[in-house]
């Protein structure tokens, strides 16, 4: 399966490509998802009394009426109902035409017990809320428990960003052709497509390719070749050296769980950058993870240089205010230049300190030779980019976002998107509530950290950072604390290498 999300106008795009270029012409690309949906609802549904196969008036419906007829064809009872026939001359006109059963008016449609219901009124290409019969059907669809099949994308919900502005079709599983669509990712659609299948029609890989796209399912796939690998020659500083700030005497568990994730991702050697305050807190938690105090910028900015730290986190548990924004543009102005391709990894305390002035933190990540990776969840967002909180999709906010802040950003949930400054986004498709604890978020930075300090790039890192993270959590299973998911890594990392 591709990693490559495609929207409903991207998609669409690929079928006229095919269309002109084959091995098929659009009708023929119909039949095929006619028949792949056909084959799915005789696979999952055998003991279904009978069959509604609810059409809209275009390709959607299209795919349904063929879907019918081969229903049909095998002994099926079906039913079709549409509130409207398809445009003249149209392939879904041709393929109704292929429909020689019964046609009812959707406005009379109730779905019984026993039945299945076929869902081909608007797919992933809806622009807007369900209104009228069809409304009307998916509402007494979700009311009655329906067993609802959809196809495409379950109708009334956005393929292009997972919204659901009104009344949608709930499924229990979902047939959709050739690759997933955003909304197939995104919540709140996510949870309503049910289990996907994805269904390969015959679009060459070159017409897929061609439409553009440059969304992906966050999966090992897409960063695996990037992922740092030992060979025999390797020594700890070629494993990198990350280093992680600490809050003060009150406050340093959040930075220590970092530093353990930097570790644990593989990162040859982690320092807690710690007040002197705060010194001996740290020093009674740690052991492999180094120790090392640090008061003031000038201090900070001889040891990075000294010990060549690749990658730092800042944020988990430091205290918000200027003593952060302080340290955050040191790590990203001139001294920076001094090692090209240094991450720094902005979380928590350290977004939240600039809430006031976001503008010195955009234009010290663009002026900066190093990545910054900005790790905010939806609060910590809203604080930062204010007029982009309101954005309805999410993955246009962290784009947005991305592209604004020239940095990384990895806009936290159960649906976590990864946005590049270069237009490139990531959806997680592993995501899990068990991540739901507290300090887990320090946890992903820590890992983004010690991916960095390899040598991996910031977006390739963050991916695998977002998907290691809560790979671990499964694994473990329920009774998940924060501090566990350090120690669930190397199961995880066995899984990759």
């Amino acid at each position: 399966m591709t990693h490559r999300l495609l929207t409903p106008d991207e998609m669409a795009a690929a079928d006229r490509l095919a269309g002109e270029h084959g091995p098929f012409d659009l009708r023929r690309l119909m039949e095929n998802a006619g028949i792949a949906v056909a084959r799915e609802a005789l696979r999952r549904f055998p003991e279904a009394e009978d069959v509604a196969v609810l059409c809209g008036p275009g390709n959607n419906g299209g795919d349904g009426y063929v879907a019918a007829r081969i229903l049909a064809e095998c002994g099926v009872p079906v039913t079709v109902w549409r509130e409207s026939a398809p445009r003249a001359g149209s392939d879904a006109a041709d393929a109704a035409a292929g429909w020689q059963g019964h046609v009812e008016n959707l406005a009379d449609f109730h779905p019984r017990p026993g039945m299945l219901v076929i869902d081909c009124m608007f797919g992933a290409g809806l622009t807007r809320a369900l209104d009228g019969a069809a409304a009307k059907a998916a509402a007494a669809c979700t009311e009655a428990g329906a067993r609802v099949l959809a196809v495409d994308l379950p109708s009334g919900v956005s393929g292009a960003d997972g919204t659901v502005p009104g009344a949608a079709f709930r499924a229990e599983a979902t047939v959709t052709f050739m690759c997933r669509k955003p909304g197939h990712l995104l919540l709140p659609a996510r949870g309503l497509s049910g289990e996907l299948v994805v269904a390969d029609i015959g679009i060459p890989e070159a017409a897929m390719e061609a439409a553009g796209g440059n969304t992906f399912a966050n999966e090992t796939g897409l960063w695996l070749d990037a992922f740092p690998a030992l060979s025999t020659d390797t020594h700890k500083y070629a494993r990198g050296h990350a280093a992680v700030f600490s809050g003060g005497p009150s406050a340093t568990g959040a930075a220590r769980l970092a530093a353990l994730a930097a570790a644990r991702a593989g990162a040859g050697a982690v320092t807690v950058l710690s007040p002197s305050n705060a010194m001996l807190a740290n020093a009674a938690h740690l052991t492999a993870v180094m120790l090392k105090s640090i008061d003031g910028v000038d201090e900070f900015a001889e040891f990075i240089h000294d010990r060549k730290i690749r990658a730092m986190v800042i944020g988990p548990g430091f205290g918000v205010g200027k003593r952060a924004r302080d340290f955050v543009v040191e790590i990203l102005g001139e001294r920076a230049k001094e090692t090209d391709g240094r991450a720094l990894i902005i979380d928590a305390d350290a977004i939240t300190s600039f809430r006031e002035e976001p503008g010195s933190l955009f234009a010290a990540c663009k002026a900066s030779m190093a990545q910054a990776v900005l790790t905010p969840h939806e609060g910590e967002f809203g604080r930062l980019f204010p007029d982009l909180a309101d954005v309805p999709s999410k993955l246009e906010r962290a784009r947005q976002a991305a592209e604004r802040c020239h940095a990384v950003v990895v806009l936290k949930g159960p649906d976590t998107v990864i946005a590049s400054p270069d237009g490139r986004a990531a959806i997680s498709t592993n995501g899990t509530p068990l991540l739901a604890t507290a300090g887990s978020g320090d946890v992903l930075a820590g890992i983004i950290a010690g991916l960095t300090a390899q040598g991996m790039p910031a977006w390739e890192a963050s991916c695998a950072a977002v998907w290691m993270h809560a790979e671990a959590a499964r694994d473990f299973g329920p009774g998940l604390i924060a501090q566990d998911l350090p120690y669930a890594l190397p199961g995880v990392l066995r899984k990759l290498v």
